[in-house]
């Protein structure tokens, strides 16, 4: 029988949350130097700053990773299975929420920015932990909102990168990577369980061309972001179609009617 009940241990809950929190509050008030890293190659020189925000964001996405790991621990459903595949949208979250955060001046805007983020990362974190047992009624409400969840931060992501001006050498592994990790955990959510690691590359590789392709563009950072998350939602939307047995005709409808409509909204709000 199913466990719909089953929810985070209350204590453990608290702690997680309590931590990465003070760690995106800490962020406005520490100080520390900058190092540069500099690479001279023929024709270009290549520099990434390391500063405090870089290592605040990498800390939250760590910590947000290794505390959900250990909430799930105690759920009555894990038995022995793995638990990794739960940590990837989580610290995918706890991520994209202190780039953006950590770009916006403090003020109103911050504080409401560092209010509604925190609320979703505890949900995306509840959601893992519902998602445990497939028997559990509220699992295909928790798979939908994390699938919505995965694109969102993708979308946002972009946006907060094109916004900050970041050059196309950092750009590009950062969307790479973002669209591998949502590609993978919408997949395996919504197709029981299952990895598709080959077309998570493919998909990959496709969003590195695109980033490469319109990074110099004059767009502006939404309608950047739209043109990165149509391919990949079309994409991950005829893997699943046609995983799920729908004939090639009818799969390929809702990804084209998709990616149209996100490319007329970009191309409208630009």
């Amino acid at each position: 029988m199913s466990q719909p009940h089953n929810l985070p241990d209350i204590n453990r809950m608290s702690v997680i949350s309590a931590t990465i929190l003070l760690a995106y509050a800490s962020s406005r008030f520490v100080t520390l130097p900058a190092y540069d890293l500099g690479l001279q190659l023929p024709g270009i020189y290549l520099s990434i700053e390391l500063n405090v925000n870089t290592m605040i964001s990498l800390l939250v996405s760590a910590l947000t990773a290794i505390g959900t790991d250990w909430m799930i621990s105690n759920h009555p459903a894990l038995r022995k299975k793995k638990t990794y595949q739960h940590l990837i949208l989580p610290g995918l979250t706890a991520w994209v929420i202190a780039v953006s955060l950590l770009r916006l001046p403090f003020g109103f805007q911050w504080i409401l920015g560092f209010t509604l983020s925190s609320a979703i990362l505890i949900l995306v974190m509840v959601a893992e932990y519902v998602t445990v047992d497939p028997d559990d009624i509220r699992h295909p409400l928790a798979t939908a909102f994390l699938t919505a969840i995965s694109f969102t931060l993708y979308l946002i992501l972009a946006i907060a990168l094109r916004s900050a001006g970041v050059r196309l050498f950092q750009i590009l592994p950062a969307m790479t990577l973002a669209s591998l990790l949502v590609t993978l955990r919408t997949l395996h959510l919504r197709l029981q369980g299952r990895w598709f690691f080959y077309p998570a590359f493919v998909l990959a590789v496709v969003i590195a061309q695109f980033t490469a392709a319109v990074h110099y563009w004059p767009l502006s950072p939404i309608t950047f972001g739209l043109v990165l998350l149509g391919p990949a939602y079309a994409f991950v939307s005829l893997i699943i179609n046609i995983t799920e047995g729908e004939p090639f005709r009818k799969a390929i409808v809702e990804p084209v009617l998709a990616l149209f409509a996100i490319f007329g909204l970009a191309a409208w709000l630009q």
